[in-house]
């Protein structure tokens, strides 16, 4: 990595060839780097699980919404419209300060300040179309964009030349170009990801009508190869398309991306009859500042890989970033003369500021603030991590993530006071830049006095040995 930028990690213990989860003590100065799947029948259509927990949704929005009301008469007048409005904004404002407060559970940094471009927010900026090509329409940023583009590009280790790429409206759309473009590729492949890939993921499957086979994944979440071997083995007259990930959505986990082209090698796939999408939402950006962490590189026989702007980096608006071969782009891109420019986009139009915040904030941290940052999530990831153990909470932490999963709570007012993501007897937390050791300090102290009451006399927390492995649960069996 450029600039020195890198942090080196002792080497973690292997178990056949795969990182364990990390259980001992940490040294900040050396940073190391649910329920049961649905049930697939030999048809690919899902069952439900028998033991399936009822998904508890959120309030009906309708019931809180603010709506829309005609202007009297009189109201240039009176200003009574002027200020009802200021008042409804004032008090989300109020709201807003408050959920980002108890906020713990979602991948989202929230620590910026881009007070220096709101000059820039009574323009509508729009980069509608090729960020390489200009179109007839001038209000646009891509002299930024193609900036942040090639950034990412030295990034992953792919020449100016070689690449094509856009800033996404979020981190699906990335995953749903990356897909496409391995569909254009191989428009007979079998598109294979982990039970555990983003549900982003699956929605490209159907979407584009692919055959789509699921992976089993280890304990940790990260990606079987043995069990994607035998998959591969079974459809070796198909090319191979596939989804790894870069960090899972629940449990932080990073599929051995080394492992995986293996694997399409010894099944007997040549480099030409595979596509391989990289889904880096979160830990996309963090890995590079990792030493010995799996390296995320063109240079390897990867098609695609796409980033979330609004995650790590900070973007206060939903974006992301999608980097490809220019080799494989011809087949999406087209002309258009509306335009006077080419796309090969999914959205046509596309946010023109978010170029801009990605530009300004890649430009103030650099490298070494990366690399600062990624330090502060994984230190205070095992800060909570040994907190929750040391209070008798089953907890798990694996190997480069600062995704901490544990006991879902029993309450959902405290799940939702928190906004936690869970998933069958599982939650999680993401420790981002923004999480100090006070606000997990004050998240702890809250659980540990409201488990006491949930588990009173005979009630004991439940066993989640299942999702993250025995010695990482401390239930009365396995305590």
């Amino acid at each position: 990595m450029a600039g020195g930028a890198e942090i080196k990690a002792a080497a973690s213990p292997k178990v056949n060839g795969k990182a364990e989860i990390c259980n001992g003590n940490f040294d900040p100065t050396a940073i190391e780097v649910e329920p049961l799947p649905p049930v697939v029948s030999e048809h690919g259509v899902e069952k439900p699980s028998e033991k399936s927990r009822e998904i508890v949704l959120g309030r009906n929005v309708h019931t809180t919404c603010h709506s829309i009301t005609e202007p009297e008469v009189n109201d240039e007048q009176t200003g009574d419209k002027e200020a009802q409005m200021a008042g409804v904004l004032a008090r989300y404002r109020k709201n807003l300060m408050e959920r980002t407060k108890h906020h713990l559970g979602y991948p989202y940094n929230l620590d910026f300040d881009y007070g220096a471009l709101a000059q820039l927010q009574h323009f509508s900026i729009n980069n509608l179309g090729d960020p390489f090509i200009e179109s007839n329409y001038g209000v646009h940023s891509r002299q930024f964009e193609v900036g942040v583009l090639d950034w990412f590009a030295r990034l992953w280790e792919i020449e100016e030349n070689n690449y094509w790429g856009y800033i996404t409206n979020c981190g699906t759309e990335g995953n749903l170009h990356g897909i496409l473009v391995g569909r254009e590729v191989f428009p007979d492949g079998i598109l294979y990801a982990s039970r555990e890939s983003h549900y982003s993921v699956f929605k490209a499957a159907r979407m584009y009508r692919m055959e789509c086979v699921k992976v089993d994944t280890l304990i940790s979440g990260e990606i079987d190869c043995n069990d994607l071997r035998v998959k591969l083995l079974a459809n070796k007259d198909k090319p191979a398309i596939l989804n790894v990930n870069i960090g899972t959505t629940v449990k932080g986990a990073v599929d051995d991306l080394d492992g995986v082209i293996q694997t399409l090698e010894e099944c007997g796939f040549s480099h030409d009859r595979f596509y391989i999408h990289c889904d880096g939402a979160l830990f996309g950006l963090m890995m590079p500042f990792v030493k010995r962490a799996p390296k995320v590189s063109f240079k390897k026989p990867i098609g695609s890989v796409s980033v979330s702007g609004h995650k790590f980096v900070g973007c206060p608006m939903p974006c992301g970033v999608q980097i490809t071969r220019m080799e494989h782009i011809n087949v999406l891109s087209s002309n258009v003369e509306y335009l006077a420019s080419r796309d090969a986009t999914i959205m046509g139009s596309r946010n023109g500021h978010a170029p801009i915040f990605l530009w300004y904030t890649l430009n103030r941290k650099g490298y070494k603030g990366f690399q600062k940052d990624v330090q502060k999530c994984l230190r205070n990831a095992h800060y909570l991590k040994d907190r929750l153990r040391g209070a008798g909470i089953s907890a798990m932490l694996n190997e480069l993530s600062s995704t901490v999963v544990f006991e879902r709570p029993q309450d959902e007012e405290f799940v939702r006071r928190w906004q936690l993501a869970c998933q069958g007897n599982i939650a999680h937390v993401v420790v981002m830049p923004n999480v100090t050791i006070e606000k997990l300090d004050f998240f702890l102290n809250e659980l540990v006095e409201k488990r006491s009451s949930w588990y009173e006399g005979h009630v004991q927390p439940p066993c989640i040995a299942a999702e993250v492995g025995n010695e990482n649960c401390f239930c009365a069996l396995h305590k």
